[in-house]
């Protein structure tokens, strides 16, 4: 809404004041576009935004920010499976309370001059973190499926609160066909990790049930024994570009399996 609200004010007819605005990094950086076409714009990054129209807007160059929810997408596989990756121009300032939680977790995460260094010994060695959902800068209701993934097989019990959607534990029946252990009751979920306890995720074909479960499937599967099969991957798509062939570039066997 209040991307719209930017476009729409950019060149409207006087003063546009924006109470309650949206306060995340995709919100700041439609603004400076907008700015550099021409735009006025005032206080974005803020709760007030303050815009005064224009006659019209001038073509400009603009690189767009990393998409945060990608980058902590891939900080949850990487943390699950193990490795040692660089995600080019992911920025930590945009993501501080996932990094937060992963660090806690056992996840070595650096800044460097090309992006994200994250460095993990595999879920196994992890500690399972709780944390509750809030409007950003707090925990991203984007990133509850990801994260829930990798604490179905670290060590310990971790408690999750979603504060922000109804019916945002779409993934957990699917998680638990694969062996997850988790409970629910209305908008609290509890994990208990599968590390330490004998008992690993088993491949199984899952269903992916909208964009951030499905991304929480793929990750499970990185790490569960056997083959996963994850059915309506047009979910996946809607939010990844060819996640399949990073995640293959990065040592993982994947392959996206053509629909008739």
């Amino acid at each position: 809404g209040t991307e719209n609200f930017l476009m729409a004010a950019a060149l409207a007819e006087g003063e546009t004041v924006l109470e309650n605005a949206a306060q995340e990094p995709e919100i700041t950086d439609l603004a400076e576009m907008l700015i550099a076409m021409g735009a006025r714009i005032e206080g974005h990054g803020s709760s007030r935004i303050r815009i005064v129209g224009v006659e019209r807007l001038r073509g400009c160059e603009h690189a767009v920010v990393a998409d945060r929810i990608e980058t902590g997408t891939f900080l949850c596989a990487v943390a699950a499976a193990g490795g040692d990756v660089l995600l080019r121009h992911a920025r930590a300032d945009h993501l501080d309370a996932v990094i937060d939680k992963l660090c806690d977790a056992g996840v070595d995460i650096r800044s460097e001059a090309e992006g994200l260094r994250v460095r993990s010994p595999g879920a196994e060695q992890l500690q399972a973190q709780g944390f509750r959902t809030t409007e950003y800068p707090g925990f991203p209701t984007d990133m509850q499926a990801q994260f829930m993934a990798l604490n179905c097989v670290a060590q310990g019990t971790a408690t999750i609160t979603e504060t922000i959607f109804e019916n945002r534990y779409m993934h957990v029946n699917e998680l638990m066909r694969l062996g997850a252990r988790i409970q629910v009751d209305g908008r609290v979920a509890v994990v208990e990790g599968l590390a330490g306890s004998g008992a690993r995720l088993s491949g199984a074909t899952v269903m992916a049930t909208d964009l951030r479960a499905s991304a929480s499937l793929v990750i499970a599967a990185l790490v569960a024994e056997g083959e996963t099969v994850v059915d309506r991957i047009y979910h996946l798509d809607r939010g990844y570009d060819c996640m399949e062939a990073k995640l293959r570039g990065l040592g993982a066997d994947i392959e996206r399996i053509p629909t008739r």
